[in-house]
């Protein structure tokens, strides 16, 4: 029984436009990325990389992300009761790792649907305080955006730098304001939603509200300003300190000369801004290609070239899957989950079983 319905979760993937809309993005990516490079010059880049300066900080540095997003999380739940980090841990970690080896980003309601198992609590809940994330981290990359095209290495104060600064902030206070009104009237915000989307579909438009409802649920973990300011300290972490570490050790890693210490800073926002919008394009499990094309975008105009940027991303992208798809598997491996069963609760096959039933 499980083995026919796996095959026929196999089959619908390939029938899905989806999946090969994001083959697609990602051959053109790679495309991008790989032309008019010099593979003897690539390989002799990776050659020569210094591994200990690229393995030892960047692994850790996964590991660290991976907490720190934990402890936010937590801050986020607090309202539908206190849960360990270390569960919140777990789960974070089968997130990626769904990310890394399914389609259609999974990874978001795998980690959901293991947290409920975990322990018991409310999978539209959790759910919702994941698309909150979500918004915050969109929100916080768009300012990071904003402020890469206003410093060093943007094209230095033209017209169209400043339109495009303009743009960006326009577009980050949107997600933003729109939480806040989830948050203070969530009814009356969705109600308004639904009355100015009427000209629209039914089917769609009440996909949206229900979108909304889980935002809203999401929110209610803040239940004070102790909670807003945690979420908001550990998110600030995250995105300008230990975010960049694996960046930063693959900077140094490759000997890259970019000017001194606030220019190889300033290259490491540059490429999680970068990184950051190409893994949210579809894509193929696990962002090869786009991560790739974002590394010589980001780099390229810095001065670096192709055959450097393109080494830096080879080796950084399959060190990072490599990581977090290794950790995931270790958490399913550790609970006597196999993926074929995280795929199923994924997609929503399986159950969460009710509180206090979760496995050792």
């Amino acid at each position: 029984m499980s083995d026919t319905k796996s095959t026929s979760t196999v089959r619908r993937h390939w029938s899905d436009p989806r999946l090969w809309l994001g083959f697609a993005i990602t051959a053109g990516a790679l495309v991008f990325a790989f032309r008019g490079v010099d593979f003897s010059v690539l390989a002799a880049e990776m050659a020569r990389v210094n591994l200990a300066w690229l393995l030892i900080p960047s692994v850790f540095g996964y590991l660290i992300c991976t907490w720190s997003r934990a402890l936010r999380w937590r801050h986020l739940l607090r309202a539908f009761g206190e849960i360990e980090t270390g569960s919140l841990f777990r789960a974070t970690a089968v997130g990626y790792m769904a990310n890394n080896l399914f389609p259609f980003r999974l990874g978001e309601v795998a980690r959901s649907w293991f947290l409920a198992r975990e322990t018991g609590t409310s999978g539209a809940a959790i759910f919702g305080s994941v698309i909150v994330e979500r918004v915050i981290d969109a929100v916080v990359v768009l300012g990071l955006a904003a402020f890469v095209l206003g410093t060093r290495g943007a094209q230095a104060g033209g017209p169209d730098v400043r339109q495009a600064i303009i743009a960006l902030s326009i577009v980050a206070s949107v997600p933003a304001l729109g939480v806040v009104a989830l948050r203070q009237a969530p009814d009356f915000f969705i109600g308004l939603v639904r009355w100015g989307l009427g000209w629209a579909p039914r089917g769609p438009v009440d996909r949206i509200c229900e979108l909304l409802d889980q935002i809203a649920q999401g929110l209610r973990g803040i239940r004070n300003g102790r909670d807003f300011f945690w979420v908001m300290f550990h998110t600030l972490t995250f995105w300008l300190g230990l975010n960049i570490i694996p960046y930063y050790a693959a900077i140094r890693a490759f000997d890259i000369d970019l000017g001194g210490l606030m220019a190889e800073l300033h290259a490491c926002l540059t490429l999680m801004v970068w990184i950051g919008a190409a893994v949210a394009l579809p894509s193929a499990p696990g962002f090869a290609g786009t991560y790739h094309a974002a590394c010589r975008a980001a780099l390229v105009p810095l001065g670096v070239s192709e055959e450097v940027a393109l080494a830096l991303g080879t080796l950084s992208h399959a060190l990072f899957w490599a990581s977090l798809t290794l950790l995931g598997l270790a958490v399913l491996r550790s609970h006597g989950t196999g993926l074929n069963e995280a795929l199923a609760g994924a997609e929503g096959g399986d159950e969460s079983p009710p509180a206090g039933s979760a496995p050792e």
